[in-house]
């Protein structure tokens, strides 16, 4: 759990969760019900989940956080066969080293993963964050608890209703306010959907769905797909970060080209987000 700890702690402006003593804690909604709870881990890798805000949780309540703790982490995939593959890899060899137990985090959420890939697009991660919780503190909702806020991503059917005007205060561009917005409207239409995406069936097709979105190009789908749908052949091939980790493994004066890249992917496969992901902890 501490190599994951240190994924969730390396930017002081998330706005999502809190980490704090090894404990996480978060809001996970549930239909009507915001439940507020805190995640810690014992000496023996048990993960303990505590309802902290004094709702009378049901049975069926505690199972969907659990489930949805268990997508958050990853935690129903066997990573055996990635570590076997990486192990015998020189360029993962050492971060799967530095880094074991790291799964890929998710974001479950699909309108807070296609936002946060929005928002990432070509800036750096520390912008990426600022802009991520001046939305959210603009438009989301908060649950408090013992003098502290505790926030909740904006929904898609508010979102829908905004003009790009609306977002003027938030530091991005016009064009990631309309991109933001178009992708709400679908949503709230029903057009898009996580369940409709993942019931095409393949990574391929889910990444032509999602390509033709207006403000959505490959590096955005790529990101969508392995962190929330969860495709681990997902490989975000034109991602500078990746690209950096990289130059910086192999020690090299250039950052790799894109054959070079289809080169060490085809290596990963199926496995590319995995790779990946331990990859972005070497600079991240």
């Amino acid at each position: 759990m501490k190599a994951n700890l240190g994924y969730l702690e390396r930017n002081k402006n998330e706005c999502m969760f809190e980490v704090e003593n090894e404990t996480v804690t978060r809001v996970i909604v549930v239909g009507e019900t915001r439940h507020l709870v805190r995640l810690n881990v014992n000496e023996q890798n048990q993960m303990f989940v505590r309802f902290v805000n004094g709702f009378k949780t049901s049975k069926l309540d505690g199972a969907k956080v659990t489930a949805y703790i268990r997508e958050w982490f990853d935690l129903n995939r066997d990573l055996t066969p990635f570590y076997e593959m990486a192990n015998t890899d020189p360029l993962l060899k050492g971060p799967v080293q530095n880094f074991y137990g790291l799964r890929v985090i998710g974001v479950p959420d699909l309108f807070e993963a296609l936002c946060w890939g929005i928002l990432g697009q070509q800036i750096n991660l520390a912008f990426a964050y600022t802009l991520k919780k001046q939305f959210v503190e603009k438009y989301g909702d908060s649950i408090e608890w013992s003098g502290r806020k505790y926030w909740i991503f904006p929904s898609y059917e508010q979102i829908a209703q905004l003009t790009p005007d609306d977002l003027a205060e938030i530091k991005m561009t016009r064009r990631k306010s309309e991109f933001i917005i178009g992708i709400a409207q679908l949503m709230a239409s029903g057009e898009l959907s996580k369940e409709k995406l993942l019931g095409l069936g393949s990574l391929k097709e889910a990444e032509k769905s999602l390509i033709k979105i207006r403000g959505i190009g490959p590096w955005t789908a790529n990101y969508v797909l392995m962190r929330c749908l969860r495709f681990t052949s997902a490989f975000p091939i034109d991602d500078v970060g990746l690209h950096n980790s990289i130059k910086q493994v192999t020690a090299a004066e250039r950052k790799p080209s894109k054959e070079e890249l289809m080169a060490f992917s085809g290596k990963w496969d199926p496995w590319q987000a995995y790779a990946t992901f331990y990859l972005w902890r070497v600079n991240y």
